[in-house]
């Protein structure tokens, strides 16, 4: 038996990923057992999660992976710093004690982080081998090309490369600070967004704004060629030598400072966020096409923090010269933990790998799931007051029925999904046809900004009577936009003088709360082999209403992690205007709950940072 660990750690998202002789057995994101979102700290709970799942201690692990090499990576903070000092003192400054009495002795932290009991080999990987290895080996091709994009690793900012059998080769990459992902985290910070979070909600932004400047931003930021490599002109940036992300000059560009966070948003963020996102798009359909002439591969797998753009990876399915693309489910930082182990697994001690084409990555369903008695007891533990549904065709029938009827209901089944989107094991779910859910699941529950649209999952089978989507496609993870089918859409008012945030008040389809002011709409299809139970509640509700999906919402509130135990889904189930929580075989409703019905608990909302 071969058991490895994988690590990702002290950026953002840290994660542990164990794989015992090529197979995945467990990997989960810290953030969900400390409740800090986007946690940097080493995985201690993630780690043990992950040994307890396959019973083992660490002294049983043969190999620990780390995602990246973190030398390497110390060599591109100096090299930077020398070349703008003295004007990078302050970052210089402000970086280097965690350096100096952390990073820079990993292996010891990560001996200690594991109680002293490992004393194998601790391996790196370089941190694009890491995003390679997470998209192509769990992917369910025997062969592909690999394209991975982020902010930076070591030097790296993207790569490409080909994945065969048990072996991937990277053969190209592009260098900080030349960085895809640098730019779109410039125009987030610019934009009033906080960086490496809330690049997603400038993605939601931009279908309410008008690319004006598109132009401006490849004729002065980003020197872009036809093989999708680019440079940027890093006079307009500053995140090289300060502590922030855009400079004086950039400001000048577009206008003026950046937009304070929580202030208004204008119409300039929101052309803003529609110029950047068309120039992503832009940059990564040279950058695939460039890619399939160089490897002549079919198939494409998809990582890095770039890969989460499912707006671009759409127009990658459309447009792309590929015939089928996988991306990863964790194409973050988190799945590099995964990557690593993988890397180790089947790259340095050649295991056999074997792909799945029904279950890739076992529908990333990957992290921890609680039994009847202790849901139980918790819910008991509360004075909570529960029906017990005897079978799932029970549950299915009773949830659809308080679903039609226009309740917004919490589902916890299973194990905790692997990556930053909830599946249908960790979701707040609600009916896509009611016209006032998007507003009250964004004020009332969720407590995050109104403009930002909700995902459908729908049953595979239907998904192209709904959506412009191949029916030989598939989305199971989220990370592909497709638009509302034509049939579906009702006519809607195209004036000059409706735009912005108006745009919202206006009925677009037979699904209103799942269609975004541009018509779109972020896809989740659903199919029996990953989502048993799910697609049987989907189903259900099809039965009783003739519509084939739901919303989907990840269970959680703003800045909160996604929940992880009954604990976590109790707490905000009763914090917040949530109708009904589903977990297990149980079913709770609020109004028959004996503390605070129907009320808003401020200091459970209070104890999470806005993201």
């Amino acid at each position: 038996m071969a058991a490895i660990l994988g690590i990702s750690a002290f950026y953002h998202d840290s994660a542990a990923a164990l794989v015992v002789d090529g197979k995945i057995i467990a990997a989960a994101q810290e953030e969900r057992f400390t409740r800090k979102k986007h946690d940097e700290s080493f995985p201690e709970n993630a780690i043990n999660y992950c040994l307890n799942e396959a019973r083992l201690t660490p002294a049983d692990l043969d190999y620990v992976g780390f995602y990246d090499k973190p030398m390497l990576k110390f060599d591109r903070l100096l090299q930077t710093y020398t070349a703008y000092a003295p004007r990078g003192f302050r970052s210089f400054a402000k970086a280097m004690p965690q350096w100096l009495k952390q990073k820079l002795h990993l292996p010891k932290e990560i001996r200690k982080g594991l109680g002293g009991k490992f004393r194998k080999r601790i391996a790196f990987a370089e941190h694009h081998e890491s995003h390679a290895a997470s998209a192509f080996f769990p992917s369910p091709f025997e062969e592909a090309a690999i394209l991975t994009v982020d902010g930076v690793g070591e030097w790296a900012t993207a790569s490409f490369g080909t994945g065969r059998g048990n072996r991937i080769q990277l053969t190209h990459e592009l260098r900080f600070p030349h960085s895809l992902g640098m730019l779109y985290s410039a125009m987030t910070y610019y934009c009033g967004f906080k960086v490496n979070s809330g690049e997603y909600k400038l993605m939601g932004l931009a279908p309410y704004g008008k690319p004006v400047y598109f132009e401006q931003i490849l004729e002065k930021l980003i020197d872009l060629k036809v093989d999708g490599s680019f440079r940027m002109d890093m006079s307009y940036f500053n995140y090289c030598q300060g502590l922030t992300m855009t400079s004086s000059r950039f400001h000048a560009l577009f206008g003026g400072p950046p937009r304070r966070p929580e202030s208004k948003l204008t119409q300039r963020e929101m052309d803003l966020a529609a110029s950047v996102q068309l120039v992503t798009e832009e940059v990564m359909l040279r950058m695939a096409r460039h890619v399939h002439r160089q490897t002549q591969m079919k198939n494409l797998c998809l990582a890095g923090g770039v890969a989460l753009n499912c707006v671009a990876n759409g127009r990658l399915l459309r447009e792309g010269p590929f015939e089928r693309i996988w991306i990863q489910p964790a194409a973050g930082d988190a799945g590099g933990a995964l990557g690593v182990a993988l890397f180790l697994s089947h790259q340095m001690l050649n295991h056999e790998r074997v792909p799945n084409p029904v279950l890739p990555q076992a529908a990333s369903t990957l992290g921890p799931e609680f039994d009847r008695d202790t849901i139980r007891q918790h819910l008991d533990s509360k004075q909570a007051v529960f029906t017990e549904l005897a079978t799932n065709e029970e549950l299915c029938r009773r949830v659809a029925q308080l679903i039609d009827q226009g309740n917004v209901v919490g589902w916890m089944q299973g194990r905790m999904e692997f990556g930053p989107r909830a599946l249908g094991n960790r979701s707040i779910l609600g009916d896509p046809r009611n016209r006032d859910m998007q507003s009250k699941m964004n004020l009332k529950i969720k407590f995050r900004e109104s403009f930002r649209p909700f995902a459908p999952s729908v049953l595979k089978e239907h998904a192209s009577e709904y959506f412009d989507f191949p029916s030989d496609q598939e989305s199971p993870y989220m990370l592909l936009v497709a638009d509302v089918a034509e049939a579906r859409r009702l006519p809607v008012e195209t004036s000059d003088s409706v735009q912005g945030f108006d745009l919202l008040k206006q009925i677009r389809s037979e699904v209103p709360a799942i269609t975004h002011v541009d018509n779109s709409a972020r896809l989740q299809t659903v199919d029996q082999d990953r989502h048993p139970l799910y697609h049987q509640l989907i189903s259900e509700f099809h039965t009783q209403t003739g519509c084939p999906l739901l919303i989907n919402t990840s269970f959680n509130v703003r800045g909160e992690p996604i929940v992880c135990t009954p604990e976590d889904a109790y707490r905000c189930f009763m914090g917040t205007n949530m109708d009904v929580l589903v977990v297990g075989q149980f079913l709770l409703l609020k109004v028959e709950q004996p503390e605070q019905p129907n009320q808003i608990n401020q200091d459970y909302i209070d104890q999470f940072e806005l993201d």
